[in-house]
């Protein structure tokens, strides 16, 4: 008699893998996620710079907030079919980079939600939409790019099937980290449009904005923690994805 994984379409055991992968990296890498927003609102004086800056404000967090608070405005929607469309999809609308801001007082996510709502109405959960959209259509781009010219170039049928998880890891990183440094700008500009939508109606606002007080630099600011989040995520997803689909037969 066959079992349950046998009898199972295997439409759902992708959804399944890509949910489980997509969940467990969004999870244990939210705490970059939180950092990269708290680094792009500080002021120059006080964030600092470069990976000094990033310490800093994880101890400050740590001790204002506990340690939980590291996971301040993680989405309760992390799942999804595919990596893929995970990486598509991870943007969080301005009522969680409020929350992880930690600039308003939200409660919670909810009381976020429900203030947002009443004083700027559905628009204002938009904000930052089109910086959001010029920062995550090329990073899927950019990713799946090097990711499959990567893995093109690496001896697939001479190396140990063991070793494989870590080609695939190696990979997602490299992959990675360029998609990060080129979306960067695009990412400071929403954070700072979705934080203060009154003051900034258009997108080159922002850019102006960010150029006048903060120079070239400013536009990279929360690089470290975004890529790293972004780079280990996306590659510890794939990684994920991959082996439980050749475990449940989906793979050649």
């Amino acid at each position: 008699m066959p079992g349950r994984e046998d009898e199972m379409h295997p439409v759902l055991k992708a959804f399944v893998c890509g949910s489980i992968s997509g969940t467990c990296s969004t999870l244990l890498f939210q705490p970059l996620d939180l950092l990269k927003t708290r680094l792009q609102t500080l002021q120059p004086a006080v964030g600092g710079s470069g990976r000094a800056g990033m310490v800093a404000v994880l101890f400050r967090v740590v001790r204002t907030e506990s340690l939980l608070g590291l996971w301040k405005g993680v989405s309760p929607v992390s799942g999804s079919s595919n990596p893929d469309f995970k990486m598509t999809h991870t943007s969080k609308p301005a009522v969680y980079t409020r929350y992880e801001s930690g600039r308003f007082g939200y409660g919670s996510v909810y009381g976020a939600l429900k203030s947002i709502y009443q004083t700027e109405g559905a628009r204002g959960m938009f904000s930052g939409l089109t910086a959001t959209l010029l920062r995550d259509a090329p990073f899927s781009g950019i990713y799946l790019m090097f990711y499959t010219q990567t893995k093109k170039l690496t001896p697939q049928v001479q190396l140990d099937p063991v070793l494989m998880p870590v080609v695939n890891f190696g990979c997602g990183i490299f992959a990675g980290v360029l998609a990060s440094l080129a979306t960067q700008p695009a990412d400071v500009i929403k954070t700072h449009m979705q934080l203060s939508p009154e003051k900034y109606r258009r997108t080159s606002q922002a850019i102006a904005f960010i150029y006048k007080d903060f120079g070239l630099v400013g536009f990279f600011r929360g690089g470290v923690p975004r890529a790293l989040r972004r780079t280990l995520m996306a590659a510890m997803a794939w990684t994920v994805y991959e082996q439980m689909m050749e475990k449940m037969g989906l793979k050649s």
